[in-house]
């Protein structure tokens, strides 16, 4: 029974982890050819060295990391005050607030970014109502501002909740105890609260960090032209360019740079035991 139990789990990941990981590493290592498909396997570092010496792929890599930390930092942001609020709330009522935050993910990924299309653009409901004070319209569509708002929006929970889990863990009396000794709301909080959260907070910023560094959907719906992240990049190399080995050598490429800080944490989480 308990070798069942292991082997389920373990066939689970070498089926839809391991083998897809081994045919994307086996493409990246090919030649781009004008057959179907559009590859011949062999042993061709080309695409790596291109990935290392063409500015594109690195401005890329560059953009992509700027609109991960920024959007985890603005998750973080907001998140934060939320889930402290949820943990400080009465007992009867966190359970309604955290159903609250999981809410949106009862509607489709899609349709939510495409409510903020009827918000942001032109003719939409938040110029609407600027129109009515004169002012607008503001361009909003098509910006990095609409970018991270629709990241902030969709990851949002992905940060609120290892948060919650953190801190409804803290034990209070240690913040009852500093103020007893005179210690402000403020050093309370710098002293005590956010040291004992650190672990939620990084556990949020790396669940949002990872899926935001490739990202498709949302800079291609609301970050227009000028959001040129991995994810379409990715996307343009396989289905435009049709260049399978530098989408894949790419792909590659995107999962060591996202497992570095993933294995920084997990050493670091390992020598602290």
């Amino acid at each position: 029974m308990r070798r069942l139990i292991v082997t389920l789990p373990t066939s689970w990941m070498a089926v839809f982890l391991v083998l897809p990981l081994a045919i994307v590493l086996a493409v990246a290592f090919a030649e781009a050819t004008a057959s179907v498909p559009p590859f011949a396997l062999g042993f061709n570092l080309g695409n790596f060295a291109t990935l290392v010496a063409d500015g594109f792929y690195l401005g890329t890599f560059a953009r992509s990391f700027v609109v991960a930390g920024v959007s985890s930092a603005l998750c973080l942001v907001i998140g934060y005050p939320m889930a402290l609020a949820i943990t400080r709330a009465p007992q009867a009522w966190r359970g309604a607030f955290l159903t609250l935050v999981i809410l949106p993910f009862w509607t489709g990924f899609l349709l939510r970014l495409t409510a903020w299309i009827g918000l942001l653009r032109e003719d939409g409901w938040i110029n609407t109502v600027l129109g009515l004070f004169g002012l607008g319209p503001a361009e909003m569509m098509y910006t990095q501002g609409a970018m991270y708002v629709g990241i902030a929006y969709c990851y949002l929970p992905f940060m609120i909740l290892p948060l919650y889990a953190r801190l409804s863990a803290r034990d209070v009396a240690l913040e009852e105890a500093a103020a007893d000794l005179g210690a402000g709301p403020w050093r309370v909080f710098w002293r005590i609260t956010w040291p004992l959260s650190l672990p939620g907070v990084v556990a949020g910023s790396l669940l949002v960090f990872v899926p935001a560094m490739g990202e498709f959907v949302i800079p291609e719906l609301l970050g227009g032209p000028a959001a040129e992240t991995l994810g379409r990049v990715l996307w343009g190399e396989f289905f435009a360019n049709r260049d399978w080995p530098m989408a894949s050598a790419l792909a590659v490429a995107m999962l060591l740079v996202l497992m570095l800080p993933v294995g920084i944490w997990q050493w670091k989480q390992g020598g602290e035991r």
